[in-house]
């Protein structure tokens, strides 16, 4: 009779093997396994008959802080294989650590994620002395290619050197000594006992087990804060999800790899490997002959045996695909170097291995899981509302077309897999009034929606409950508020949620420096406002009040941009998104709420379009909104004229078109004007210019481009007709063109300059030498 503390990495093929050997052997009368202890009145769940990846979820919220966790099991994780081979010897099963919404695991969204940059010195010496480049490839080295005999001693002794004398910090302390507790408590009851624990804990558990607190019969689970809710659920995983390249915080990289190491053995694993990344890159158009994988297979061996491995383990294999198949200079290491996600500018080849490597396996649940009710609420909303897979068109002037889209909304705030919206109302500018979606049949749908739980148990309470702690999230920052949480409040049709929402986004607003963001802020509670016949939900007091604050606002800082002391009038500090600030104050002007003050918005933009310190942009998005307003300049052409500083018209003619684009293409001294200034540019005067220009012009759509290249040939004297050739895209970009004619003009200057240029071309001056 004895207690038996088994420590293990995590997702490890060799330790899954080595308890379940050590249980099979000793036939405990109980097996304690590092896990939620919240959970062991549902235990039994686990052994449904599920199809791993899995993973017990749970979610967490009290009045400050939501959380959600998740312990993954696969078929080769050490606790997996301790629940199904404690279940076959008849042990009594326990999970023995804190429920996941306890704080010493508040900062953990994955229990198993024991941090390895506690002993990276350690394992640091250790790759040093075998010559490993990873602990990765250090662990495969020791354990699952090694000769399995004598691995218990080796576990011990390596969790021992890990752990050594480094003291627990308090999260890990509060986690031991919860853990000790059910293991003397077992003890206690008498028989065998067998422990599976994280390895880092192993050595702390083996000593503190080693004094009696005297105390009988098992632990108290710790309860939940008053006001607390929170609730556990299986859930299928990934091995997408499980990767630790895909920035999964614990145990091994590569499931896909380790699943056929468990299911098939080291020599199997490498040579189904092998020919997964061959299929994989042949399937993605990637050459990959039989002679590179003769190539790759007699590097991986000569690799394995230079490094002391038995066979192939993982990192020899991918080092030898890598030589055979990669040919190109690597701009980054090699990821199986180093633990963590992709790095950008990783070479492609090198990215379809690892995926490869990865696997693709989703895992699922037995038919007799219990589900949370939000589970049943979705199906039944989704059945309601005919949602099938493929696209759904709906209109959101009939009451089904709403009470669908709703549906949709809620679904998609929340994150669930399998819905995705292509078209409808986004920003304040447009009129659209239906919605199309996409249904897919999702994978991991179950998944999200069961995930999703801990926001409520209707789709409604939930969708309520994520905007909510979105919206406190963001806080009073105006342009998250309007942006990210009032109009998915209106597209979910929560009004009872718009009303606080409001009240934040008009303190937000009165606090907020930055023009830009005022004017996305802006642009969408128009949305709300224009589409709240639509909605329902939005065009109330609240929001008229908060559009007719933002309004003065943003002119308050337009002012604030002008007469800057000491700027060149050639400088533009506003950027694009500040011209955007003064469109949304126009689309405010003229179709958002009574009682904004057109007047004070007119004298503004007075001020700024007269003020030659100005800076360009702005000066001609002053003028714009002027005119779109009905103040119409006197002379429109003069005004273009005026602004024909190189550097400075296409910027001035930008903001002029954002805002006035109508007015200005139907005022036929404009364009004249503006054929002027660019007629009388020298070619580098109009090489400078041009990147303005084009922005300028691209404000127009396609159809009125060519109806302007019409009037400028018109002016010509040329026919309208072959204004489609000046549109049409060039072969070579335009700011290449414009530059390798201001070069040929600048050859034929100093041409001319050296008598070796004539009205008929370059002069031959021939000669006896040629």
């Amino acid at each position: 009779m004895g207690v038996t503390i088994i420590g293990v990495r995590h997702h490890s093929p060799a330790c899954a093997r080595h308890v379940g050997a050590v249980i099979a052997a000793i036939r405990p009368r109980h097996v304690l396994i590092e896990g939620p202890a919240d959970f062991n009145d549902r235990i039994d769940e686990l052994l449904l008959g599920h199809r791993p990846p899995i993973a017990i979820f749970t979610g967490y919220r009290d009045g400050t802080r939501m959380h959600s966790s998740w312990s993954p099991l696969c078929d080769y994780s050490p606790e997996w294989v301790a629940l199904q081979e404690g279940a076959r010897v008849g042990a009594q099963l326990r999970f023995i650590d804190l429920p996941a919404w306890h704080p010493a695991l508040a900062d953990r969204q994955n229990r198993y994620a024991d941090a390895d940059q506690r002993y990276e010195r350690a394992t640091g010496r250790l790759q040093t002395a075998f010559g490993a480049a990873s602990v990765d490839a250090l662990w495969d080295r020791v354990f699952e290619v090694a000769d399995p005999s004598g691995i218990g001693e080796r576990l011990a002794a390596w969790f021992e050197m890990l752990r050594g004398g480094a003291a627990a910090d308090e999260s890990d302390a509060a986690r031991e000594a919860h853990m000790a507790s059910w293991v003397r408590a077992a003890r206690h009851d008498g028989d065998d006992v067998v422990v599976v624990t994280g390895g880092f804990h192993a050595p702390a558990l083996e000593r503190l087990i080693g004094t009696d607190d005297g105390r009988s019969g098992w632990p108290q689970v710790p309860s939940l804060p008053e006001g607390a809710q929170a609730a556990s659920y299986l859930v299928p995983f990934s091995f997408r999800r499980l990767d630790a390249f895909s920035g999964y915080q614990s145990g091994m990289p590569s499931p896909g790899y380790y699943q056929r190491l468990w299911a098939e053995g080291p020599r199997a694993a490498g040579d189904g490997l092998m020919a997964d990344v061959a299929a994989r890159l042949r399937a993605r158009h990637q050459p990959t002959s039989t002679a590179d994988l003769i190539s790759a297979r007699v590097m991986a061996e000569g690799l394995a045996r230079l490094r002391g491995n038995a066979v192939p383990a993982r990192t020899d294999i991918l080092d030898g695909l890598a030589s055979a198949l990669v040919t190109e200079a690597l701009d980054v290491p090699l990821p199986w170097g180093r633990r963590g996600t992709i790095q950008a500018a990783t070479d492609p080849v090198i990215v379809e291995m690892v995926a490869a490597l990865s696997g693709d396996a989703t895992g699922r649940l037995a038919e007799a899981t219990p589900l949370p009710p939000l589970w049943h609420d979705v199906d039944a909303q989704i059945a309601r509302c005919a949602l099938s897979t493929g696209k759904h068109r709906m209109s959101l002037l009939s009451p089904s077309g709403v009470d669908r889209s709703r549906v949709l909304h809620r679904l998609r705030v929340l994150s669930i897999s399998g819905f995705h919206r292509l078209a409808g109302p986004w920003t304040g500018s447009e009129e659209v009034l239906d919605e199309t979606w996409r249904v897919d049949d999702d994978d991991m749908r179950q998944s999200s929606v069961i995930e999703a739980s801990g926001f409520g148990a209707t789709l409604h309470d939930a969708a309520m409950a994520a905007l909510t702690q979105r919206a406190a999230d963001v806080g009073t920052d105006p342009v998250a508020v309007a942006s990210s949480v009032l109009l998915d409040a209106a597209l979910c049709g929560l009004s009872e949620l718009t009303g606080s929402l409001v009240d934040n986004l008009r303190a937000g607003i009165g606090r907020e420096n930055d023009l830009a963001s005022l004017g996305v802020c802006l642009s969408a509670m128009l949305t709300l406002w224009r589409h709240d016949r639509v909605l329902g939900s939005a065009g109330g007091e609240g929001l008229g009040a908060a559009i007719r604050a933002c309004v003065p606002r943003i002119m308050w800082l337009v002012e604030g941009l002008r007469a800057i002391p000491g700027r060149d009038p050639g400088d533009e500090p506003p950027d694009r998104d500040t011209v955007g600030a003064l469109v949304s104050a126009r689309d405010a002007v003229l179709s958002g709420p009574a009682g904004i003050d057109r007047a004070a918005v007119l004298a503004v933009c007075r001020r700024t379009w007269h003020d030659h310190t100005a800076g360009a942009r702005l000066r001609g998005a002053a003028l714009g909104l002027c005119w779109c307003l009905g103040d119409a300049p006197a002379d429109a052409g003069r005004l273009v004229r005026g602004s024909a500083r190189p550097a400075a018209v296409g910027d001035w003619l930008f903001g002029l078109f954002a805002l006035a684009r109508d007015e200005a293409i139907d005022e036929p001294a404009v364009m004249r004007a503006v054929d002027e200034v660019v007629t009388a540019m020298g070619p580098e005067e109009f090489l400078v210019s041009l990147p303005g220009l084009r922005e300028a012009f691209s404000v127009f759509p396609p159809a009125e481009r060519q109806s302007l290249a019409g009037v400028v040939l018109g002016l010509h004297g040329h026919a309208a007709a072959g204004a489609s050739s000046l549109v049409r895209r060039q072969g070579a970009a335009p700011e290449l063109i414009a530059e390798a004619a201001a070069v040929e003009a600048r050859a034929e200057a100093l041409l001319a300059g050296a008598g070796l240029l004539d009205e008929s071309g370059p002069v031959d001056r021939g000669g006896d030498d040629g």
